[in-house]
């Protein structure tokens, strides 16, 4: 398993529960039926549009939007466009809104009321760029969302996010909205109100932050290219109540209403195995835990729900050990990627070596015919057109993954398939765009799915109908980490072969790194809010639970508030170190998540001013955790300590993970 690392990579009120937010379809999108009040009013450039909770104001000069809401308040969604749109054409009625262009940067513009929200769709004659819209402007907002993994919400005067973001901070950084957010989306609270803004046309997108004023602002650009077939541009406002994972619970609607929102109790009908991922913890297992008796010493500690992932390397797990896994109730799989492919004389992985000519004839071509280089700049990455053209007559996927699941594992781990790491290729007889490319990504993992409970790298939304589970959409990675990861000397490398320090080697993150990931202040579950009942979702493979001693708690009480796996690292000495505290948090874990995996997160909520203690609810009540993450008790709870309570239970269920440790 080789890291896919980048190349380039105040006190505020406490939130009301998500009444408003997670019923959206029940009440927001009754709007879309409202015959002819869809259409608004226009006056002169003043287009009005009714959505949900209010009232939609585009300026049809400048892209100018406001709202005011049904209880009064007056909301400033985007400034006019950032540098400009020159003068607009004349402005047609439509049967749901209305439609007008910019002629001097060759856009056609409509905007209308959909579902309740507010939509604007541009579509460019030519390559250029626009920036807009340009948020966080009015002065009632107070915090930003941000779905960097699992997700952050950050208060706009933050001194530390309002820091630059070589320091650590978001001021002056550009994030790629289809290669780096877990969701396209973002969005801002607003004092009794709020503001989602959802980008499908993610590909292209980026966000920009700045401070102005010690208010952290953010600007959305979008680049129109022909060549990588993004000359439709699509933003949709929705207003929301304000809590802090509002924009996600849109977005989750969203989805729903496009058929595009995944369901794992349709993915346990389609293949039963998939059902042994709730209550399960994941781990990739070396040395002697990749054998039979290594199973077994899983199993006589209690653990009744694993996943156990290995790589490809000298030793993998066998048939035997398949089996014990199997019979203990595990989910057992490789770890594969068909992304990278390196000469096969001198290549330092077995997954990157493939029969014939795919290496070097399928590698995605730069504009100038360079390859793209490969993981840790060995090879090259491979086409997923490439492949998707040859496998009808070679099955070069097909016959992959025939061998690697030949000891009898029933689970996979594609590596990168469902990351936001796309790529435009020029290879001859293989062109494509990102678009495409994501298409063909999408279409082998769901052939992959059919049979085997599949997984892969930071899964996007545009996967979440395709994997089962996922391990990296769980951490907020700050650019820092992977500066981090490279320094052998301090994380760890690939040596010994059946303990690799950079698996099993503690480290310590900087103060930095450490508030960036994981201070619970700024932790919010959008993904979850998202995507919980579609897919399990863990944090990424190389920061196993042991690797980060510091963060153990605060991990363990956000996997507990989320209804989330945590990830091991395990050997043979790790499972006598380290097996009893494993087997007592998976003890815990496993009922809450048997009961609630499959249901959608239906609150979150802060219950402290100083956010420290937190509370999610699932199902219509099925299960509600709270965590404090303080160091003093608050309503009986101590500090470091979580309570779950399933529907049944007339006691609430305590872990105060710190207890468990050595």
């Amino acid at each position: 398993m080789t890291p896919n690392l980048p190349k380039t990579t105040g006190r505020r009120r406490t939130t009301r529960v998500l009444a408003a937010s997670l019923a959206l379809s029940a009440t927001t999108f009754g709007v879309a039926g409202c015959d002819s009040a869809a259409a608004g009013t226009l006056e002169g450039s003043r287009l009005e549009l009714p959505v949900a909770g209010g009232t939609a104001v585009v300026d049809t000069a400048s892209l100018a939007v406001s709202a005011h809401t049904d209880d009064g308040q007056q909301l400033v969604l985007s400034a006019a466009a950032d540098g400009g749109l020159g003068a607009p054409g004349p402005v047609t009625r439509t049967a749901d809104g209305a439609r007008w262009s910019y002629p001097a940067k060759g856009l056609k513009v409509t905007a209308s009321s959909e579902h309740g929200r507010l939509r604007i769709k541009m579509r460019a004659d030519r390559d250029g760029a626009v920036n807009w819209p340009v948020t966080g402007t009015d002065r009632a907002a107070s915090a930003v969302q941000l779905p960097r993994g699992e997700g952050l919400d950050i208060p706009v005067r933050d001194g530390f996010w309002n820091r630059s973001a070589e320091k650590g901070g978001l001021a002056g950084g550009t994030v790629d909205v289809g290669s780096e957010l877990a969701l396209p989306l973002w969005g801002y609270s607003m004092g009794r109100a709020g503001v989602s803004y959802l980008t499908p046309t993610d590909t292209g997108t980026s966000l920009r932050f700045a401070s102005t004023e010690g208010r952290l602002r953010a600007t959305a650009a979008h680049a129109f290219d022909a060549g990588e077939d993004t000359r439709d541009y699509d933003v949709s406002f929705s207003l929301t109540d304000g809590n802090p994972v509002a924009p996600a619970a849109d977005y989750r609607s969203y989805l729903s209403q496009h058929g595009q929102l995944g369901s794992l109790r349709k993915k346990i009908r389609k293949n039963p195995a998939n059902a042994k991922l709730l209550g399960a913890f994941h781990a990739y297992v070396w040395g002697d835990a990749r054998t039979a008796s290594g199973v077994e010493k899983l199993k006589q500690l209690g653990v009744d729900r694993m996943w156990l992932g290995y790589d490809s390397g000298p030793g993998p797990m066998n048939a035997q050990a398949v089996r014990a896994a199997k019979k203990a109730g595990y989910l057992v799989g490789p770890y594969d990627t068909f992304a990278n492919g390196q000469d096969p004389k001198s290549a330092d992985s077995p997954t990157s070596v493939w029969p014939g000519r795919v290496y070097p004839d399928f590698c995605v071509r730069k504009a100038d015919g360079t390859p793209e280089t490969g993981f840790g700049n060995r090879g090259c990455y491979l086409s997923s057109r490439a492949f998707e053209k040859a496998e009808p007559t070679k099955h070069y996927l097909a016959d992959r993954t025939r061998t690697m699941v030949a000891n009898g594992a029933d689970s996979y781990f594609l590596d990168v398939d469902a990351t936001g790491e796309l790529f435009r290729d020029h290879g001859k007889g293989h062109q494509m765009t990102k678009a495409g490319d994501r298409a063909m990504r999408l279409a082998r993992m769901q052939r992959l799915s059919k049979n085997l409970v599949l997984g892969s790298e930071a899964a996007q939304a545009w996967a979440n109908k395709a994997v089962a589970y996922n391990h990296g959409s769980g951490t907020p990675v700050a650019d820092g980490l992977w500066k981090l990861e490279r320094d052998k000397k301090t994380w760890g490398g690939y040596m010994p072969e059946k303990a690799p320090g950079a698996f099993f080697k503690p480290v310590k993150l900087s103060a930095e790194l450490a508030t960036a990931m994981y201070d619970p202040k700024y932790r919010v579950p959008l993904y979850e809010t998202a995507l919980h009942s579609s897919l399990v979702n863990a944090e990424r493979w190389e920061l196993s639970y042991e690797k980060l001693p510091a963060q153990k708690t605060t991990r363990a009480l956000l996997a507990m508030l989320y209804n989330t796996p945590l990830n091991y690292v395990l050997d043979g000495p790790t499972i006598a170190k380290n097996g009893p505290e494993l087997a007592a948090l998976q003890k815990y874990f496993s009922p809450l998540h048997r009961a609630a995996g499959t249901e959608k997160m239906t609150s979150f909520r802060w219950l402290t001013g100083d956010r420290t203690v937190q509370r999610t609810v699932f199902g219509n009540g099925k299960l509600t955790v709270t965590a404090n993450f303080g160091s003093k008790p608050q309503a009986g709870l101590p500090g470091g300590c979580v309570d779950a309570k399933l529907s049944g239970d007339k006691q609430p269920r305590r872990l105060c993970p710190a207890q468990l440790s050595g």
